[in-house]
């Protein structure tokens, strides 16, 4: 277990989840860079309204739990964090873009992150 902390292997085996992926991994969520709210695209801007209003969502899976599963935000308990689609013109599907929110209640979050890329790298939005 290269790079894993006495710490993070003493978690592990007491089944603390969430301190090991903070301790496995240390900092990779401080490298989220910052995206101002006015420089995402319209449609991202319009899910962020949206979200702020608490609807209505164009998908059913719009504010369901997301896991954090690729571990690039900030370790949370489960269920802290939302995803929402965001609309890309031209695709038939619901696309790679996502605004992820973590807090609650939902209309009211903490901390807002944008990918465009499903979840292979996050911006944190600053409104």
């Amino acid at each position: 277990m290269l790079g894993v902390t006495t710490a993070a292997v003493l978690a592990m085996a007491l089944g603390h989840n969430d301190v090991t992926a903070r301790e496995a991994a240390p900092g990779r969520h401080a490298d989220v860079e910052a995206v101002a709210l006015s420089d995402l695209p319209r449609q991202a801007q319009d899910t962020h309204r949206r979200i702020l209003a608490g609807g209505p969502f164009p998908y059913d899976k719009d504010g369901t739990v997301f896991f954090n599963r690729e571990r690039l935000l900030p370790p949370k308990p489960r269920g802290h964090y939302r995803e929402y689609t965001v609309k890309t013109p031209g695709v038939r599907h619901r696309g790679a873009r996502r605004i992820v929110c973590g807090g609650v209640p939902p209309t009211k979050p903490e901390v807002c992150y944008y990918t465009d890329d499903h979840y292979a790298s996050f911006r944190r939005i600053i409104e």
